[in-house]
């Protein structure tokens, strides 16, 4: 446990960050569930959108540092690459 006043400030600060980037990235997954989902029902408008959500939602955690930038990159990436396989598909 820490004992200085700095240290104990330091756990708090540690906490509300931990807590605060837990929920994001909780929705980032959320987000990329979404989009996959609309990519296995094969659903090209719902992929679209949820892909222009997902994307914007990714890269505002990346601005904040939740996510590593290249990572948040990769996974934009990712989604897109299969969303236009779906949309070049049908």
């Amino acid at each position: 446990m820490a004992n200085h006043k700095s240290a104990i400030k330091r756990n708090r600060q540690n906490e509300k960050r931990s807590a605060r980037n837990r929920g994001l990235r909780t929705q980032v997954k959320s987000q990329i569930k979404n989009v996959l989902a609309a990519v296995e029902e094969k659903n090209t408008e719902e992929a679209q959108k949820s892909l222009k959500e997902a994307s914007a939602v990714i890269s505002k955690v990346a601005s904040k540092g939740v996510l590593h930038s290249r990572a948040a990159s990769r996974k934009i990436s990712g989604l897109a690459k299969k969303v236009h396989q779906l949309s070049t598909a049908s």
